[in-house]
């Protein structure tokens, strides 16, 4: 069965219709606008555009003074605006900036009588304050018409995700006052730590609005307190195509809650509910949900990955694909299946002709050492059972509990020594903290011994440890924590600059590029022995944006990277969606505008 990526289908048919629109682009550029000379460029293609339908500004960063001379610009030419194109637009900008010169741009589009349909601000790391900012924007005519809202990355925290649903549903009322309300169809608002409390803010937006097709709130430290409010929010938009909460902790509650409205949604084509902790109780919930027949027969898009499913769970999934003929990606990995259950996945779904729909089991958890092992196998099921009811009581009091995807606040965690070993064997923020003494010395002398102690090159082993050394710092780049952000960029600039020395002198540049390759997951090793990629390669990724500008990184080592960016993530069946398709877009961006520099 020939299987698309739909998620680069979209961009594409976007990138079409952008081309066949008129407006400006200085998409990319790098440009620092400063002053109002610097933005004269910007204001002069805005002043000859024939009809600005799109303004595309992402990837420059725009000062106050000079967003004050673009805003003089656009209260005579941004009538026919449809498309607020403004990513990645403040990168080392002041926050008492940032509010300023969204006020500007945001009166121009007041005063120019614009009419918005797309506002995208995502990756633009503005807070609460930037929505102060933006909020008489969004409550005035230019957002009546707004079809699609992306604030992905912003960092708004709770009280900025509460400041959203206030401007939200004003907009909404006042829209309605002139007999055409608010009609969002997509609201992106991924990587926010918008937490319960604002995604029960939100919540209430779902609830008013009605319209929504797509909505995206992954990695948000949502628990299920919050998954309940959303339910029962979107429980009102029959439309939904697009459900993406993964890298939220959805539990048994949350599922339940999710399973209750899934009947709403009849038009849905991707669910997206991997690394949420389901478990195989949870799972069990929303199998039950999805198996109705002729219930979601346009589902193409499944990913219940990272969720600690054992093989109940799993067969319950599968026997619900039956009649899910469109379905072209099942992502099960990083499961508790073992070689006998995902024996069993794949002959049910071969049965039912969707095996060419599931991706890989890499990551599953094998269970082959016992294998026969019922008695264990059931009494974890009734460890499950048993723990339903600390489950059940979820509280915000104990949302700071141990977890691996480092949601606890670092000043809560008990001040210890911590040892390059222990962290490199649970690197997450807290212990990065707590590390003492030269982190950098400490990291190449670890990798020195291990380099020793192998029977390969040392010279190659050594790259090969130090490579996976940093990852793990790399990978905490993309921290929602500043002062474990701020650590991790540092250490990590320096294991770079180690590595790209060491190769250079002991000429292994090609054994670094190849380690760094493997490590980004971009091409398999042929060695069997390598450990499988436990890290957070969207943090390598962010890490690399500014590493690879480095005057230490190499060319050569550039230009391969930039060529495996490029090639399309596939498995032995299907095409799969690549869940760090954004995250290498922006390196790739990165490596694009080195090169014409």
């Amino acid at each position: 069965m020939t299987s698309f990526n739909f998620n680069e289908l979209s961009k594409q048919l976007k990138d079409t219709q952008q081309s066949s629109h008129v407006g400006v682009s200085f998409a990319g550029r790098s440009l620092k606008l400063d002053t109002e000379n610097d933005a004269l460029q910007v204001v002069e293609a805005i002043n000859t555009c024939p009809c600005l339908e799109y303004l595309d500004l992402e990837g420059n960063t725009l000062g106050t003074q000079a967003a004050e001379a673009i805003a003089e610009s656009l209260k005579e030419k941004a009538a026919p605006l449809k498309r607020a194109l403004w990513k990645d637009m403040f990168t080392g900008r002041l926050k008492t900036e940032i509010p300023k010169a969204l006020e500007y741009l945001g009166t121009a589009l007041r005063v120019a009588g614009t009419r918005l349909t797309e506002l995208d601000l995502s990756d633009n790391a503005f807070g609460p304050i930037g929505i102060q900012g933006l909020a008489d924007l969004l409550i005035s005519h230019p957002c009546y018409t707004l079809q699609e809202l992306r604030l992905n990355n912003n960092g708004l925290g709770i009280s900025g995700g509460k400041m959203l649903a206030q401007a939200l549903l004003k907009c909404h009322e006042n829209s309605s006052k002139e007999g055409n309300p608010l009609a969002l169809k997509v609201f992106i608002v991924g990587r926010n730590r918008l937490e319960n409390e604002g995604a029960q803010a939100l919540a209430s937006v779902f609830n008013e609005l009605k319209t929504l097709e797509e909505v995206v709130m992954q990695q948000n430290g949502i628990y299920h307190k919050g998954i309940e409010a959303i339910a029962y929010g979107l429980s009102a938009n029959s439309n939904l195509r697009i459900l993406n909460l993964n890298d939220n902790t959805i539990g048994l509650k949350g599922a339940r809650a999710l399973a209750k409205v899934l009947p709403t949604f009849r038009n849905l084509e991707e669910l997206n509910l991997g690394d949420c902790l389901l478990k195989t109780k949870g799972t069990l919930v929303l199998a039950e949900a999805l198996a109705v027949i002729g219930n979601h027969t346009s589902l193409r898009n499944l990913d219940l990955s990272h969720n600690e499913i054992r093989i109940d769970g799993g067969k319950a999934i599968a026997q619900a694909m039956v009649d899910k003929t469109l379905l072209s990606n099942l992502q099960l990995d990083g499961n508790m299946f073992g070689t006998k259950g995902r024996d069993i996945l794949e002959q049910i779904l071969t049965n039912f002709g969707r095996i060419d729909a599931l991706n890989s089991f890499d990551e599953d958890e094998d269970d082959d050492d016992d294998d026969d092992d019922d008695a264990a196998a059931a009494a974890a099921d009734n460890d499950e059972e048993d723990g339903e009811e600390s489950e059940e009581c979820e509280s915000d009091n104990n949302e700071d509990t141990e977890s691996d995807k480092d949601n606890k606040t670092p000043d809560n965690v008990a001040q210890s020594i911590v040892t390059v070993a222990e962290f490199l064997k649970s690197p997450i923020g807290e212990k990065l903290l707590l590390l003492q003494g030269d982190n950098v010395q400490a990291f190449v002398d670890h990798a020195e011994n291990l380099a020793i102690q192998s029977d390969t090159t040392t010279e190659q082993k050594f790259i090969e440890e130090l490579t996976r050394i940093t990852m793990k710092v790399s990978a905490l780049c993309d921290s929602g924590y500043m002062n474990v952000r701020i650590k991790a960029e540092s250490l990590s600039d320096v294991l770079y600059a180690q590595l790209f020395s060491y190769a250079i002198e002991k000429d292994q540049i090609s054994n670094l590029t190849n380690a760094l390759l493997i490590n980004l997951g971009l091409i398999k090793s042929e060695d069997k022995n390598n450990g499988k990629i436990d890290w957070n390669l969207e943090g390598c990724f962010k890490a690399l944006e500014t590493i690879c500008q480095r005057d230490y990184f190499l060319e050569q080592t550039k230009s391969t990277l930039k060529l495996f960016l490029n090639k399309p993530v596939k498995t032995s069946r299907a095409r799969m969606v690549d869940p760090f398709q954004d995250s290498k877009a922006a390196l790739k961006i990165v490596l694009d505008r080195i090169q014409v520099t």
